[in-house]
Formats: C-alpha cells, sequence, structure tokens
C-alpha cells in the first residue's frame, strides 16, 4: 500500500525546487554551508529567496545527482562543495560550482586569521573550552589553525554565521565570492 511519494532527499529537493519563482538553485553539502552562504548574502545586502535563489543542503556530495533529477525547468543549478568532493560536483555540474579548499570552514579560518576566529570564540564564551581541547594530547602539536578547524567540527553550524558575521568584506574566501557572483 502506497503512503504518497517518496520524501527521501530527492523528493525533498524537489518540494523545494520545484517553485516557479526559483531562477536558480545552490547546492551546497552541509547545512552549515547554507548558514554561511545565506548569512554572507545577507551582509552583502542580497535577499535571495526575493531573487528567486534558493540555497539547497543536500546531506552530501554523492546526493548531487539525485537531487539534479528534481530541478525544476528552467532553474540553473550551481554548487559549492569540499575539495575533496569535487569529482562529484564536476560529473553532476560541469563547471558550474566553487571548490573550497580542504572545507568551507577551513576557508573562513583563513580568511579572519587565527587571532580573528579566537575573538570569536571568546564572544561565544568558548574561550575556556577551546583552551582545554588545545590541552588535549591529540592536538597538543597541531597548528593553531588546524587547533580552532578542529574545535570547530561538531559546532560547524553555529559557527557558520559567527564566523561571517565577523568577516572583513574585502576578505571574503574566493569560493563564496565566487558562487554568490554567479547567482
Amino acid at each position: 500500500m502506497s503512503t504518497g511519494p517518496d520524501v527521501g532527499i530527492s523528493g525533498i529537493v524537489g518540494l523545494l525546487i520545484a517553485s516557479s519563482t526559483t531562477s536558480s538553485v545552490v547546492f551546497v553539502e552541509g547545512t552549515s554551508d547554507e548558514v554561511a552562504v545565506r548569512a554572507l548574502a545577507a551582509r552583502l545586502g542580497r535577499d535571495l529567496e526575493r531573487e528567486g535563489i534558493q540555497v539547497v543542503p543536500i546531506g552530501g556530495a554523492q546526493a548531487i545527482r539525485r537531487v539534479l533529477e528534481s530541478l525544476a525547468a528552467g532553474a540553473r543549478a550551481v554548487g559549492l562543495c569540499d575539495e575533496g568532493e569535487a569529482r562529484a560536483f564536476e560529473r553532476a555540474l560541469g563547471s558550474s560550482f566553487f571548490v573550497c579548499v580542504r572545507d568551507l570552514e577551513d576557508e573562513l579560518v583563513r580568511a579572519l586569521g587565527s587571532d580573528g576566529v579566537l575573538r570569536v570564540i571568546e564572544a561565544r564564551g568558548e574561550l575556556g573550552s577551546f583552551r582545554t581541547y588545545q590541552k588535549q594530547v591529540a592536538h597538543r602539536q597541531r597548528a593553531l589553525e588546524e587547533q580552532l578547524h578542529g574545535f570547530m567540527h561538531n559546532r560547524k553550524i553555529e559557527y557558520a554565521r559567527l564566523l561571517v558575521d565577523a568577516l572583513d568584506l574585502t576578505r571574503v574566501p574566493a569560493p563564496l565570492a565566487a558562487l554568490l557572483a554567479a547567482v
């Protein structure tokens, strides 16, 4: 007995991107990427929804081909992915995607610099937790940038907006700037 359409990833995305007002769809790997793209667009004075642009997290690069099947006719697809996932995006989107060196968090850490990221962590009230993280045997010998990246790994959705909000708009990471210029 059928209970309705399959509402897996591609079904959900299909519901999201079938709108007649959608001109472009930005596919990103995860929620933290979506949060960062939307936050940066807002800081740049853009209202993506009003422009007919949807930002859709697809739950990992392996889903890109499936979600493309749900793209509304006439809508343009672009993507943002991590370096390790570039092949999947290239096979699905051709040249209509932008690649973050390592990942988006790494791009933001480099753009803000270690001191900038530490200020964000401190403002969030987590500097003590970060200092404890640094003392752990597995992290002691790592470079500060690696420690910052690792510390934020399980907090990346929360930190995506905070890092973008702290970003000097003259230092926007190239993949993010190119993505927003393309839509």
